[in-house]
Order: structure tokens, then sequence, then C-alpha cells
């Protein structure tokens, strides 16, 4: 697989940091949904608010068809006019209708695209810290993601557009007769690049959302992705879309699907597409996953950070402190007597010798003792010795008493 450019170390993550994985992605991902489940409801609730001008555009444009429906010349109560007008005619309406709404559709995905940037920030932080939220990271994600959601989200809804133009072309012309065969073939290849085009705009989402990158790195990255992992991406893409696919069921499943859509479709299509994005991701990208140490030093406050750092340089120079003091220097050690002779035990000897050997050290312990402490007051071993004792004072020291001098492992003998 190429290269994936300008996303290693480049992760989006300003307000938290990544834990690692206990149980493996998928057990890991679960336990977050099954434990954060009131929360993705929360999201998933304000995202449905910025998807109301949509829905009322949708309305909107149902209620204009109708509308027209039951007035001149629909109504076969009102005159009477030749085939010739009628033919095509309501193909005619709906295609107008769908010229003027479905472009203002497009203006509500910048809307859209508020509630889709900030509840993605959430669940990735979610899903990396094992469960923290904070709603303020919501609209930290939309300052941080939103170009990196609205971009894609109108590109795709600029085909989806396409597409329904096109559909009511197909529509128009089979109702007057006109050769449907360009229409059709049309058709089918705009409903192809909304499939081709849908997965792709995922993985620029999934990277933008995630990664400060350039655009074309992000451009270029998502289009590698698709081509390294066609038949996850199809196959998590599918299973991302579950509460769509209830919905264009019809019937009892429609019930279902727009039931879950309200309360958790949104956050499920989420959780769903980032979980499976970010396991591509650390396929590829040495992911910057943190120790628990880490993690919890990434909530520490600046002073709180510098007063650990104080102590560990502290207890480090104490210990240098305590290798470097030389008992050859600190206290006063009996020079050897050559002049002294002790007895020895031979390859033979007698009780009287091991007696005589015992008294000999004995004698010697006593004689060193002596020396010790009659040398003890010597100047060379009271300054060497005050020297250590005040630096070691110097480090047991209030640290933030800014009248002593500093004491580190780089000046310990200064």
């Amino acid at each position: 697989m190429a290269e994936l450019n300008g996303m290693q170390g480049n992760e989006i993550a300003d307000d938290f940091k990544r834990k690692g994985v206990a149980q493996g992605r998928w057990r890991d991902a679960w336990e977050v949904f099954k434990g954060s489940f009131w929360k993705l409801v929360v999201l998933n609730l304000i995202v449905l608010l910025t998807f109301v001008p949509g829905i009322v555009i949708v309305y909107f444009r149902s209620a204009y068809v109708q509308g027209l429906g039951g007035i001149y010349p629909f109504n076969a109560t009102v005159g009477n006019y030749p085939p010739a007008v009628l033919t095509g005619l309501a193909e005619r309406v709906n295609l107008s209708a769908d010229i003027l709404f479905y472009a203002l559709l497009i203006g509500a995905g910048f809307i859209a695209s508020i509630g889709i940037s900030g509840a993605t920030y959430c669940i990735r932080k979610l899903l990396q810290t094992h469960g923290e939220f904070h709603f303020k990271s919501f609209f930290h994600g939309i300052r941080v993601g939103y170009f990196s959601t609205v971009l894609p989200v109108t590109i795709f809804m600029l085909f989806m557009y396409g597409t329904f133009i096109v559909g009511d072309w197909m529509k128009v012309s089979r109702a007057t007769g006109v050769n449907v065969g360009g229409s059709i073939t049309a058709y089918v290849f705009i409903i192809i690049a909304d499939v081709l085009m849908g997965i792709y705009l995922a993985w620029v989402f999934a990277i933008g959302s995630g990664y400060r990158v350039k655009l074309f790195h992000m451009l270029r990255n998502a289009a590698i992705l698709v081509i390294g992992t066609p038949i996850q991406t199809v196959f998590m893409a599918a299973f991302s879309l579950i509460p769509v696919w209830f919905m264009m069921a019809g019937g009892f499943w429609r019930i279902i699907g727009s039931v879950f859509m309200v309360f958790l479709g949104f956050s499920f299509i989420l959780i769903s597409w980032l979980a499976f994005t970010q396991w591509a991701f650390d396929m590829y990208i040495t992911p910057a996953v943190k120790t628990e140490k880490e993690a919890a030093n990434a909530q520490k406050t600046p002073e709180e950070l510098a007063e650990e750092r104080a102590a560990a340089e502290r207890q480090r120079a104490l210990e240098l402190l305590a290798a470097g003091k030389s008992d050859l220097i600190s206290r006063p050690i009996k020079p050897i007597d050559r002049s002294e002779r002790f007895e020895t035990l031979g390859k033979t000897f007698t009780r009287a010798n091991i007696s005589g050997v015992a008294e000999n050290r004995k004698k010697l312990s006593g004689d060193i003792s002596a020396y010790e402490k009659e040398h003890q007051n010597d100047p060379v071993y009271v300054e060497y010795n005050k020297m250590f004792a005040e630096r070691e004072k110097a480090l047991r020291e209030d640290p933030k008493d800014k009248k002593k001098k500093k004491i580190s492992a780089d000046n310990l003998l200064k």
C-alpha cells in the first residue's frame, strides 16, 4: 500500500490523550457504545436539530407537489384539456420542484455539518479514551472539524442533486414518449458514481476529522485507503448505514428506522464508521497510544506537572549526592602500618592460634576506631562532610522558597 502523507503525528486530539485498547478494537468499541449509550443519545438529538432545515425543505417540497395536484390543470373536474397538454405534466412539475427544493437542500448541508463535526469529535474522544465525555468538546469539534465535514457533505449533496434531476429527466422522457436510452444510461452511471463517491468522501471525512493534513494529502490518502481496504470499506459502509436501510425498506421497518434515527441513528453511523477507520489508520500509521501515566498527566495543570518534574529532579540529585560521597574522604581511615605484625593461620593450627587471631582482629578494630575518633575533627573531613550536608539540606527544603539557591543534578558541588 502506498504511503499516507501528512498524517503521522498530526492527530486531532486537543483535549484528550489516546489510551491503549485493552480488549481489541471491536470489543472495546462495543463496550464504549454500551457504557456511553445515553451520551450517544444526547449527541444524536443535537445532530438531529441541525438536520431540521433539511427535513423542513423535504417536507415543503412534498407539500408543494401535492398542493399542485389538487388544482388546475390536474383536477379532472376543472375544464377539458387535450392529452398533449397533460402528458408528462406531473413529471415536469416534479422536475421543477426538485430543481428548486433540492438546491436548497445543498445549503441545508452547511447547517447539518455543524452537528456532524461536533458529534464526530465527541465520539472520537469517547472511543479513544474509553468513555470520557465533556460537552464543551462538541464546540471544539465544530471549530477544528467543520471544514473537513462540510467539504465532503457538500460534494456528496451535489452528486445527489444531480441524481434527482437525472431521475426526473428519465421520468419525463418516459412519460412523453421520448427515447429514454440516454436518460436511463445517465441515471445508472450517476447512481454508480453516487456509491463510489460516497465511499470515497466517507474516507475524506474520516481523515479530515481525525488528522490535521493539507487538502491534497487528505484527498490523496482517502483514495489510497479506499483502494487498500476495498472489501472492509464496503462492508463497514453498509453496516454503518443500517438505520438508513430500515428507513428505505418501507412499512413497519420504516417506522423502526425512523425511531432509531431520531434517538441513535446518527451516533450509530458515526461510531461504527470511526471505529473502523481508526483501525485502518492504525494499520498504516504508528498510533500515538499513551500509557495510563501519560494519560493522567494530560489532565494535570502545567503547575502540577512542573512541581512533579522538580520533585523528580530533587530525588535524582539526592541519589547522585549519595553516590558521589566517598567513604575514603568523608571519614578518617587508619593508615597501614607495615611494622605491625599479626598472627595468621597456617595450614595447620590449634585452638590457641584461633584465639590469637581473634585477639589481633579485636585490637586492630579498636585501633581503627581510636584513630577515627582522634582525627574526625580534622579540617579536611569537616569541610567535606559539611559540603554534602548543606546540599542535602537544600534539596530537602521547600522548593518554592525563591530566596534559596536551586540545587540540581547539574550543580551539586558548586
